[in-house]
């Protein structure tokens, strides 16, 4: 462990800190060349580690075995006898989302840290590790386990994917991932303290000459030490490359050693002596006398299990190139007889299989095929692979077209949960053009695939090109029989209002609606409700959304969770349409039955929907902290499945949730908005709007009125027809709220007014709430204290009314202050107090923080009329330099260029003076101001205006 005194320093701190009071969980990533000495650093950490008691578990990724599953993990868990994919081993069950299947992984690390004082899994070589593995370990960074659980991850880093890349660097920007980037060793190291004991006599001038060459890197430092003193070899004067130098250890071999050396470098980590023994042809006895040479001369090492490996990775890549290609095609071929001999599980096998495959061999094919099944919904993108290499070797002839056609469909789902959508859609065009309509036994498949490519268009936000594909496919000439003709209307339903207006499709729902109900199918009937339901909503369309939810969810009500295996998106949609009418107990309800339903089955691409819906009942209903967590799993899912699409609904819910369990001060709620419009790009659909119209609602609370203004207007245009219209009153508040706070009265009160009529129209609490908080905001700029206080309370009650906590407690906070400063004191304390314990109890930090603002204000000892200047006395000295400047009568931009500062700055200080202040415009604030020079307001109790 020469020269890396530092690295070992921070490594015994991050488990003294793991192992501390807190006991809190901690990733390090330790990164560098090949040869540099990760491995050897990561062994001398989990050393200390069990010195300090804690349980460590190893794993490694391998090159040549990049499409087995969860392997590392797998590796470092054998010794706990568990499998990542083993239904009855962490509890993802056959069936269970490779999503579930992390969090189940998070809490068997938990568990098995609590046996001691903590847990090290130590993962080697995660470059080459599979996709499975690399979600994995993105979850574990972003959702650490906890416990006392330290991760080591050790990486090539030009050779990392830019998935894990960017997982680690997002830990490192969050604290939670500790960086050891390796470099040489230093001559010194080398020369001085190395060379003596490993070549004595080598002479101090030749050992420069060889530390040289190699660069201070270990591996290649040590080869050249060892030719050096190999009496077979001589000194090496002319250098050709640390390849050609570990190489030359092979050439003593004898041919059945180097035989059984090219088993090993084949068959990686399955390289028991038993197995060498069927892939070499040898007798075992035979086996053992070469492995025990082999080990002595330091080429092969004996590990858990009975697994021989070569001594490092690349002396493997070195072999197995080296290795005949013919040779290594048959090793793999009796490594998967054995295996079959043994009884091991085709997923096991299917390595084997894939690399000794040079033809068609149903028996091969239906190895891959089996081990893509089992895989299917926890390591997607493995499955999809062993598919592909399925189709590669099937005969382009007619008898292989049914199974051609199933087993691109399977590929094509597959690829659609794990980043693969362009791919996916591809291949869905081709399975449509080989099953031409009308053709016997592709009709069924046929619909399938147009509906899967639709669902794939619409995840890549391709709405026009879904809605042309089903358009066409249910007008052609004959029509698709009438059960496909459902499940292409049904679609159709789903992707058609994301590219125009509800009502341009609501004829088409009826049409499958009514088809739906004569042929019985009482599912396809409640999906065309729920589709109905949500569409109707969305428009504000009440009275005809009301009885689509009611007829939905008493169909929905009496059938199986059998029956509703197909129908979780129309589940979802049923949630979201009772979300927005405020029926939060109903929604719930079916999202979480639709959660389980959709886990079961696999059905991915709807579990965001599902959850963000939950999380959306949380948010109003004041559950912050579930509400985070449950948008934080959207958010991982649609990150896998790799749809930008999908990925801006999730995060301008996140953004929401954030927005009110974060601190004032917290810029992480505006951050998750910029990336969803950044998401969002140049689109203009449903989801686009609201990404821009939360960046608004975040602006207003960062304290920047002008840029929550823009992103309105961005979203919705000039005359707003682009706003969702059952949330508009909501939505007009940020433009009411933003004109308040500019001065801008006219602006506010056109916009109270429309928000007023759209509330009317909806005839929904929450949006009759906003919109008489809308119309408050705009009696504080009047200077009407009383009228803002009774519309405030009022809003207030109109929130609790429909069970919206949220705005119940954020009406009266607004309110407090203001009813102190009308005369009502002790009713002001009430409306605060109340707030507040709504507030705590339901996470909402952002709440809190601005009860414990406006508290003096509300408790404070001067009279009524003074609770705003009680506010003033804790503003900071800038907050008081810039309240002063507005009293000037200067404008944002003005005061940014006289204080040196941004005009974003200066509004966002604006924002935190009026609400610690109790008022909502610059004319109040300045009145307030000028009296608090004047000293007149405490001795007069003058009415704030």
């Amino acid at each position: 462990m020469v020269s890396r005194r530092a690295e070992l320093e921070r490594l015994d701190e991050v488990l003294d800190r793991t192992l501390g009071r807190d006991g809190a969980s901690a990733v390090v990533d330790l990164a560098g060349a090949a040869g540099i000495g990760k491995s050897r650093l990561m062994s001398e950490f989990c050393r200390r580690a069990q010195d300090r008691g804690m349980t460590v578990l190893r794993g490694r990724a391998t090159e040549y075995e990049q499409h087995i599953p969860y392997q590392p993990f797998n590796d470092a868990l054998a010794d706990h006898d568990l499998e990542l994919t083993d239904p009855d081993g962490v509890g993802a069950g056959r069936r269970g989302d490779r999503f579930g299947l992390h969090r189940s992984v998070a809490k068997v690390l938990a568990r098995i840290a609590g046996d001691g004082p903590g847990l090290v899994v130590a993962l080697d070589d995660l470059h080459w590790a599979d996709p499975a593995s690399l979600e994995l370990v993105d979850h574990l960074v972003r959702h650490p386990p906890h416990a006392p659980v330290v991760i080591v991850v050790g990486r090539r880093d030009r050779q990392t994917r830019a998935s894990l890349a960017a997982a680690l660097a997002r830990g490192i920007d969050l604290g939670t991932v500790l960086r050891l980037d390796l470099g040489p060793l230093s001559e010194r190291a080398c020369v001085e303290v190395l060379a003596p004991g490993l070549a004595p006599g080598m002479p101090p001038g030749r050992v420069a000459e060889l530390y040289a060459a190699s660069d201070g890197n270990p591996l290649y430092f040590l080869a050249l030490l060892q030719a050096g003193q190999d009496p077979g070899h001589g000194s090496p004067r002319h250098v050709t490359g640390l390849g050609s130098v570990l190489l030359d250890e092979l050439t003593p071999l004898t041919p059945a050693q180097r035989r059984t050396t090219e088993a090993v470098a084949v068959l990686g980590d399955h390289g028991t002596a038993a197995l060498l023994a069927v892939v070499t042809g040898q007798a075992r006895a035979d086996v053992d006398a070469d492995l025990e040479a082999l080990a002595g001369r330091d080429l092969l090492r004996h590990g858990p299990g009975g697994r021989w490996t070569l001594r490092h990775p690349v002396l493997r890549a070195l072999v197995h190139e080296g290795t005949d290609p013919l040779l290594r095609v048959r090793m793999h071929r009796l490594a998967a007889a054995g295996l079959a001999a043994a009884g091991a599980p085709a997923t096991e096998r299917a390595h084997h299989v894939e690399r000794s495959l040079t033809g068609w061999d149903p028996e091969a094919v239906a190895v891959l095929d089996e081990a893509a099944e089992r895989y299917a919904a926890t390591a997607p993108a493995s499955s999809a692979h062993w598919l592909g290499v399925a189709l590669a070797n099937l005969p382009d002839h007619p008898r292989h077209t049914t199974l051609r056609r199933d087993l691109m469909l399977r590929r094509a789902r597959a690829l659609g949960v794990c980043g693969g959508l362009k791919e996916s859609r591809d291949l869905l065009h081709d399975v449509i053009s080989m099953s031409p309509p009308g053709e016997r036994g592709a009709t069924g498949v046929r619909a399938s695939a147009v509906t899967l490519c639709a669902l794939m268009e619409r995840q890549l936000g391709r709405y026009a090109e879904a809605v042309a594909l089903l358009r066409r496919e249910l007008s052609r000439t004959p029509g698709p029989p009438p059960v496909d003709a459902v499940e292409l209307g049904l679609e159709l339903g789903s992707s058609a209002p994301h590219a125009t207006a509800y009502p341009e499709v609501r004829a088409d729902v009826a049409r499958t609606l009514d088809l739906a109900r004569s042929l019985g199918d009482e599912v396809a009937e409640a999906g065309a409700l729920a589709i109905s339901a949500l569409g109707e909503t969305y428009e504000g369309e009440m009275s005809a959304a009301r009885e689509a939810t009611d007829r939905a969810a008493a169909l929905v009500d009496a059938l199986t969770d059998h029956d509703l295996a197909r129908l979780c998106e129309p589940l979802a949609r049923l949630g979201w349409a009772e979300a927005f009418l405020e029926r939060y107990a109903d929604a719930e309800r079916h999202a979480d039955r639709g959660l389980a339903i959709a886990r079961r089955g696999g059905q991915l691409h709807v579990l965001p929907h599902l959850l963000l819906c939950k999380a959306q009942v949380h948010i109003q209903t004041l559950r912050l902290d579930s509400a985070r967590e449950l948008a934080d799993e959207a958010e991982t899912i649609a990150r896998g499945i790799g749809s930008d699409e999908l990925l801006v609904f999730v995060l301008s819910n996140k953004a929401y949730a954030q927005l009110y369990a974060c601190p004032s001060d917290d810029r992480t709620p505006l951050a998750v908005a910029e990336e969803a419009v950044a998401a969002a790009g140049t689109r203009t659909n449903w989801w686009a709007s609201i990404a821009w119209c939360m960046l608004g609602h975040a602006a207003i609370h960062a304290g920047d009125p002008q840029r929550a203004r823009a992103a309105v207007l961005r979203g919705g245009g000039d005359d707003l027809e682009g706003l969702h219209p059952s949330m508009r009153p909501l939505i007009l508040e940020i433009l009411v709220t933003s004109a308040v706070m500019t001065g801008d009265t006219d602006s506010a009160t056109t916009w109270a007014e429309r928000a007023r009529e759209e509330a009317k129209r909806l005839d929904l609490s929450s949006q009759r709430a906003s919109a008489l908080r809308s119309a408050a905001h705009c009696r504080v700029a009047d200077g009407d204290t009383a009228a803002a206080a009774e519309l405030f309370e009022e809003a207030a009650e109109e929130s609790a009314r429909g069970g919206a906590v949220l705005w119940e407690a954020f009406g009266l906070l607004l309110g407090a202050t203001l009813t102190s400063a009308a005369g009502h004191p002790d009713r002001a304390r009430a409306m605060w107090e109340r707030a507040r314990q709504l507030a705590a109890t339901g996470g909402a930090r952002l709440l809190t923080g601005l009860a414990d603002e406006i508290r003096p204000a509300v408790f404070g000892t001067a009279a009524a009329g003074d609770v705003s200047e009680a506010g003033s006395a804790s503003l900071t000295p800038r907050e008081q330099e810039i309240a002063a400047l507005v009293a000037e009568g200067l404008t944002t931009p003005a005061i940014a260029a006289r204080l040196f500062l941004s005009p974003r700055t200066v509004e966002s200080h604006l924002g935190r003076i009026y609400r610690k202040t109790g008022v909502t415009s610059r004319a109040a604030l300045a009145v307030l101001q000028t009296r608090s020079e004047l000293g007149e307001g405490t001795s007069r109790g003058t009415r704030i205006n």
